[in-house]
């Protein structure tokens, strides 16, 4: 019976120590580079939401949202800005009609120090389902992590060579770079 009450307490102080801190999703960003043969492509996603949980000061987990809808060249202006976004949006890229969100789920956290954590994390996008790792810093009330995602995972395979043959310079890189800054 004393065991079994230590250990309702030891599950009860663990409970009351999580923490859920929604991001702020007006202070949050994710920034996105498309890189190609003949130059690149910048712009934002906005989330639609997300919490980190923390243990103490200790992230343990982490959830999110993007509104895929909100995709947005930042490079570019006028007609051709229209033009990349509603590419982007389409079915041969990120099909938001049908996929108006994407998500990412952590499933793994180590403790690198100093508030630094490699992550394993679960990212969906067009409702496929791969594995990413990368490391966030968490400094008081705000993280930051910049990683890399191969697009052909997500069958995202318009302009790759891997996949299309004598493309030459018209060949887009199979990897996007994201960085992302959360407020919470």
């Amino acid at each position: 019976m004393k065991l079994l009450s230590a250990l309702l307490i030891l599950f009860v102080s663990f409970g009351l120590n999580a923490q859920n801190k929604k991001i702020d999703t007006s202070k949050s960003s994710i920034h996105w580079v498309g890189k190609k043969i003949t130059g690149q492509h910048d712009g934002t996603l906005d989330f639609k939401d997300g919490t980190l949980v923390f243990d103490g000061k200790k992230l343990t987990g982490g959830s999110f949202t993007v509104d895929m809808t909100t995709i947005s060249a930042t490079d570019v202006e006028g007609k051709t800005k229209d033009k990349l976004d509603g590419h982007l949006k389409a079915e041969d890229f990120f099909g938001v009609d049908k996929h108006p969100t994407s998500k990412l789920d952590f499933k793994k956290i180590a403790d690198k120090g100093k508030g630094v954590y490699t992550v394993t994390a679960d990212m969906t996008i067009k409702g496929i389902t791969n594995s990413v790792t990368f490391d966030i810093t968490v400094k008081d009330n705000s993280a930051t992590a910049k990683f890399n995602v191969d697009r052909t995972k997500y069958d995202i395979k318009y302009g790759s060579k891997s996949f299309f043959e004598g493309i030459g310079d018209r060949a887009i890189n199979d990897e996007f770079e994201l960085e992302v800054k959360l407020a919470f």
